[in-house]
């Protein structure tokens, strides 16, 4: 995956900052990652950004083989891996 291209809104971000969250663990419902073969995926996220509520898809990764983690380039250019939730994403506010 690639931090620079999830599309995170700056209040998210703010907020997680000043409270010390990774957005990344917090519940977001209306969100979708779709898998998408590759020779596809441009057309797809074309078509996706064509309705209102995706204006802000993006092709945020890419699955290669080797191994079974999820891993995170960052913006300054490293890697981290992105551990699974132990327990259920908080704050949860329905």
């Amino acid at each position: 995956m690639y931090q620079t291209e999830i599309p995170i809104h700056e209040q998210v971000e703010s907020v997680c900052e000043i409270l010390g969250y990774d957005p990344l663990y917090l519940a977001c419902e209306g969100r979708v990652v779709a898998i998408v073969a590759e020779e596809n995926a441009k057309q797809v996220l074309e078509i996706w950004q064509a309705l209102d509520s995706g204006v802000n898809a993006s092709i945020i990764g890419e699955i290669r083989t080797g191994g079974a983690q999820v891993v995170l380039e960052t913006e300054l250019g490293g890697e981290r891996f992105l551990e699974e939730l132990e327990d259920d994403p908080l704050p949860r506010i329905c």
